[in-house]
C-alpha cells in the first residue's frame, strides 16, 4: 500500500482524539515534558563552558572595538596577569565563569583566549567563530602562530612536545667526560662570551667567542651556531675570523638584522659591530654579510669607532631605537657605560654616560625595555652590564638597573640587583622574539649566559673542549607589589628534552630519601617542600659520587634563600691551587644595596626545580625570584642523588626526577 500522507494522518489523530479525550491529556503532558526538556537543555548549552567562553569573548570583540573607536587603536588584556589596558581604553568584560582572559593586538588586529572549566577558546578580529581548536580560529595577518601559541602558554595550555629519542635519553656509548648533554658547548677548543641572537627565515643565529689556537695560542674570534627552537644548536662553523683585516683579534659585539639597508649593504643585511683588539689597543669594527650570517667581511672603512686613548672601550651593544629612528649603541669604558647614536651603523656621536664605581670593570652592556608584571602602562627601562661583586661578597655577574631612557641618557630608580646569583652566568646576553607581538615583547624575553668564571676558567678538568652556554632561560620584570625585579624561568623548549618523570613519594625528609638518577647524567629536580611551622630547617639535594656528597643544592627556610655549595667536587678538592672563590657556598636572594628579599615572599610551600647536567648545575626558585648557575664536576664513582633535612623537620610535598636528552 502507498504510504499515507501527512495530512491523512494528522485528520486520523484528530479524529481520533475527538473519540477519546483522554488522549487530549496524554498529549499535552508529553507537550509539555518535551517543551520542558528543550528549555532546560537549550539553558545548559547557553551556559556550558562554550557557551560562557563565547560570552566572555563576545565582550572582549565589543571591547576592542570600543578601544579603536576612542584611542585608534585595539589594546591588550590579561586579567591573571594584570594587563587592564583593554579595560581603560575601551570597556568593561564581563568575565564570569572565565578563569582566566588574555587578549594580543598587533595594530589592525587582535586575538583572544579564555580558559573556562580547563578549556582553552579563542577568538580573533578575523572572524567571529568561537573555537577551542587553535587552528580553527583565523588569524589577523599582522598576529603569527607563535604569538598564538605564546598566549596560549599564558593561558597555562602550553605547546606539547613529542617525547625524545630513546637513543637521546640513554647512557652514553663512551665516556663524555664533563661534557654536558643538553648544554651548548665547542666542539672542539674554547668559547667563552654569547654574542645576541638574531631570528632570520625562521632560524636563529648565535654567535660566540672561540679560539681554535687555545691553550697555545691567544686570540677570539665569532664562531657560528643556529637552532629552531633554542634548545638544539648545530655548530656552523667560524663566521668571523681573527686576524684578517691588520686591526688584531674579533672580540663581543652585536649583530643587527639592518632591515632597511641603513649601513648601505642592502636590506636584511646582517650587521656586525665588534670590538677589535690589536697592541693592547681595542676599536670597534663593522663586518657585513649578505648570506644570512654564516659568513662576513670587513668593511673597509674599518675602524668605524678609533679608540680616544681609553683603556677600556669595548663590547658595543646595539639596538634599535625605534621612537627615536636611530641605532643606538652601549660601549663598556671601565667603570662606565658610554651611549651613541647613528643613523647608518657607521657614524657614531657620543651622547652620554652611565657611570657606577664599587663593581670592577663594567663589561657586555645591555639595554631593553619590559613591562612591570605584564603591564603596559608600567613599561620600563633596564640596562645590565657584566660586574664584579666582590665588596658585596659575591662574585661576577650580571648586574641590572630599572629606570627610564630619553633617547640619549639612562636614569635608574634606585641600586643595582643581580639577575643569578650563581659563580657562573657571565657575559650575559637577552633578545626578544620579533614574531611576537610588541605586547609579548615587553613581557617576556630570553637570556643566555657564559657558563664560567674568569677566577677559574683556565684552570677546569675538561679534555679537549672549554666552556659552555647556559641553558636559554625566559626573564619577567615582576614586581609582587614592591620594587620590579627580573624573575626566570627555563625556556618552555626545555621540554622537549624530558623524557618519562619518576615521581618521589612524599613524606618528612629525616633520613633521607634516594632518588632516581638517569644513567645518562643529564636530569631534572624538581621538589615542592612545605614551610616548616617553625620557619627552620634546610631541605638539600646531595649529589654523590661513590657515596660521598661532592655538591649540595638547597633550601634554607629562615634565611629564605636557595643556595649551592661545591666544596667537594673534582675541581674544589683537586691540588691545583683554584682560587677560593670556587669553594665558597654561593645563596640566592639579597646581597646588593635596596634588593627585595626573597624571604617571606609568600605561600606554604617552596618549589625548586634543579637541572642537573654532567658539570653543571642551574637552580630555579621560588618562582624564579631566586636563581643560581654553577659549574660542577663531580668525582669518579657510581652517581647517587639524595634528598635530605638539615636543622629542621622539612617535608617534601611532592617531587619528580625527570631525565634530559641530549642535544648532540
Amino acid at each position: 500500500m502507498p504510504p499515507k500522507s501527512p495530512r491523512t494522518t494528522l485528520t486520523a489523530l484528530a479524529t481520533a482524539l475527538k473519540r477519546r479525550p483522554f488522549l487530549w491529556a496524554a498529549v499535552a503532558v508529553a507537550t509539555v515534558v518535551v517543551v520542558v526538556l528543550s528549555l532546560v537543555l537549550a539553558g545548559q548549552a547557553r551556559t556550558g563552558p562554550e557557551a560562557t567562553a563565547g560570552r566572555v569573548l563576545g565582550g572582549v570583540a565589543a571591547a576592542q572595538e570600543a578601544s579603536k573607536d576612542r584611542s585608534g587603536r585595539y589594546a591588550s588584556l590579561w586579567l591573571k596577569g594584570n594587563d587592564r589596558t583593554l579595560f581603560e581604553r575601551g570597556e568593561e568584560v564581563p568575565a564570569d565563569g572565565a578563569d582566566d582572559v588574555r587578549s594580543i593586538e598587533c595594530g589592525t588586529g587582535w586575538l583572544a583566549a579564555a580558559r573556562v572549566e580547563g578549556q582553552v577558546y579563542l577568538r580573533s578580529s578575523a572572524s567571529d567563530t568561537v573555537s577551542g581548536d587553535a587552528g580553527g580560529v583565523p588569524l589577523p595577518d599582522c598576529i603569527s602562530t607563535e604569538a598564538r601559541d605564546a598566549l596560549l602558554a599564558d593561558l597555562g595550555n602550553g605547546r606539547a612536545f613529542p617525547a625524545p629519542a630513546a637513543a637521546a635519553l640513554a647512557a652514553p656509548a663512551k665516556d663524555p667526560g664533563y661534557r654536558p648533554a643538553y648544554h651548548l658547548t665547542p666542539d672542539q677548543r674554547w668559547m667563552n662570551d654569547p654574542q645576541r641572537p638574531f631570528l632570520k627565515d625562521g632560524l636563529w643565529h648565535y654567535y660566540y667567542l672561540y679560539n681554535a689556537d687555545y691553550p697555545e695560542g691567544n686570540g677570539t674570534e665569532w664562531f657560528h651556531a643556529t637552532s629552531t627552537d633554542l634548545v638544539h644548536w648545530k655548530n656552523e662553523g667560524v663566521a668571523i675570523g681573527k686576524f684578517r683585516n691588520g686591526l688584531g683579534d674579533i672580540e663581543t659585539g652585536s649583530a643587527v638584522v639592518d632591515a632597511e639597508g641603513t649601513a648601505g649593504f642592502g636590506r636584511g643585511a646582517v650587521i656586525a659591530v665588534l670590538t677589535q683588539q690589536d697592541a693592547g689597543v681595542q676599536r670597534q669594527s663593522l663586518f657585513y654579510s649578505t648570506d644570512n650570517g654564516y659568513s662576513f667581511k670587513s668593511y673597509d672603512g674599518n675602524p668605524v669607532m678609533d679608540n680616544p686613548g681609553a683603556e677600556h672601550w669595548r663590547d658595543p651593544r646595539i639596538v634599535w631605537d625605534d621612537a627615536n629612528s636611530q641605532w643606538l649603541m652601549l660601549l663598556a669604558e671601565g667603570h662606565k657605560i658610554g651611549f651613541y647614536t647613528s643613523p647608518d651603523l657607521k657614524k657614531w656621536t657620543y651622547v652620554s654616560a652611565f657611570e657606577q664605581d664599587g663593581m670592577g670593570i663594567l663589561e657586555c652592556p645591555d639595554l631593553f625595555q619590559m613591562d612591570v608584571d605584564g603591564d603596559p602602562a608600567k613599561r620600563t627601562w633596564v640596562l645590565a652590564a657584566g660586574a664584579n661583586g666582590a665588596e658585596e661578597g659575591r662574585t661576577t655577574g650580571l648586574a641590572y638597573w630599572t629606570g627610564s631612557f630619553d633617547g640619549e641618557a639612562f636614569t635608574p630608580e634606585g641600586g643595582h640587583q643581580w639577575l643569578d646569583d650563581g659563580a657562573d652566568f657571565y657575559a650575559a646576553v637577552t633578545w626578544d622574539d620579533p614574531r611576537l607581538t610588541d605586547g609579548q615583547r615587553k613581557a617576556s624575553r630570553h637570556a643566555i649566559g657564559w657558563m664560567n668564571n674568569w677566577a677559574y676558567a683556565r684552570n677546569l678538568p675538561t679534555d679537549g673542549w672549554f666552556g659552555a652556554a647556559s641553558v636559554v632561560r625566559d626573564i619577567r620584570l615582576n614586581s609582587d607589589g614592591g620594587r620590579p625585579a627580573l624573575v626566570s624561568a627555563p625556556t618552555p623548549a626545555l621540554r622537549s628534552l624530558e623524557g618519562e618523570a619518576s615521581e618521589v613519594p612524599a613524606g618528612n625528609l629525616a633520613g633521607g630519601k634516594a632518588l632516581p638518577v638517569p644513567e645518562s647524567g643529564a636530569f631534572k629536580v624538581d621538589i615542592e617542600l612545605e614551610r616548616p611551622a617553625n620557619g627552620a630547617g634546610e631541605a638539600r639535594i646531595l649529589l654523590q659520587s661513590a657515596g660521598k656528597t661532592y655538591a649540595t643544592v638547597g633550601y634554607d627556610f629562615r634565611a629564605g634563600q636557595a643556595f649551592v655549595a661545591r666544596d667537594g667536587d673534582a675541581l674544589a678538592t683537586a691540588d691545583t691551587g683554584v682560587d677560593g672563590a670556587y669553594s665558597q657556598v654561593r645563596t640566592a636572594g639579597g646581597g646588593s644595596p635596596g634588593a627585595a628579599s626573597a624571604a617571606g615572599s609568600g605561600g606554604d610551600t617552596v618549589r625548586l626545580a634543579v637541572y642537573v647536567d654532567r658539570s653543571s648545575v642551574e637552580v630555579f626558585a621560588d618562582r624564579g625570584r631566586q636563581t643560581l648557575t654553577s659549574l660542577v664536576f663531580p668525582p669518579a664513582g657510581a652517581k647517587e642523588v639524595r634528598l635530605a633535612a638539615d636543622g629542621g623537620d622539612v617535608t617534601l610535598r611532592k617531587g619528580a626526577v625527570t631525565p634530559l636528552a641530549s642535544i648532540r
